[in-house]
């Protein structure tokens, strides 16, 4: 220890730099990457869903398929996506009568579409699209009341089948669109 300390101070004198400019140059670093860390923290906000107190209660009816295809259990995996967000990640508790949000609506579209052609006319890519259509309703707010629809997608290679993937894919978009959901509903309490 005494050595590697020796050695530190003979290479901070040869180079003619003393104990004092050393610990200010140090200083200086730190201080420039405080300075640094408060931008960052300042440029990125963490936004999470603060609940206005009034509201206790949603209500989500169970989305039903309204398109043909798609595996058999998408509704139910997506309402029970929904339902688990919701009640992970706001204090609401779910309820059938005089509920203060509700939301309902159903799963319109589920396609598999080609993307990327390659030289040969056949795709590169396929696409599988899920579109939801959702009606919000704010009991307290009518303001915030809307009817949207919300879809997300997953690309695949060409030389694999929608079903050898699909098992996959949509556990990913049913994902995607319940956080893009969430944000619409509970973004801006």
């Amino acid at each position: 220890m005494k050595k590697s300390k020796s050695v530190l101070r003979e290479n901070f004198q040869s180079q003619g730099i003393g104990k004092r400019t050393f610990f200010l140059k140090c200083m200086g670093s730190f201080f420039l990457l405080a300075v640094f860390s408060l931008l960052l923290t300042g440029c990125y906000t963490f936004r999470g869903a603060s609940l206005d107190p009034n509201l206790k209660t949603i209500y989500i009816q169970n989305f039903a398929m309204v398109t043909a295809g798609g595996p058999s259990n998408l509704s139910l995996t997506f309402n029970e996506k929904l339902k688990e967000y919701y009640q992970r990640n706001t204090s609401l508790k779910i309820a059938t009568i005089n509920p203060d949000l509700q939301m309902e609506g159903g799963i319109t579209g589920y396609e598999m579409t080609p993307q990327a052609p390659t030289s040969s006319d056949k795709a590169g890519l396929n696409r599988l699209t899920i579109r939801i259509q959702v009606k919000f309703t704010n009991n307290k707010d009518e303001a915030k009341n809307f009817d949207q629809e919300f879809s997300f997608y997953q690309d695949f290679p060409q030389n694999q089948t929608l079903s050898s993937v699909e098992g996959q894919l949509y556990p990913k978009i049913l994902d995607q669109i319940v956080l893009d959901i969430f944000n619409k509903t509970a973004g801006d309490w």
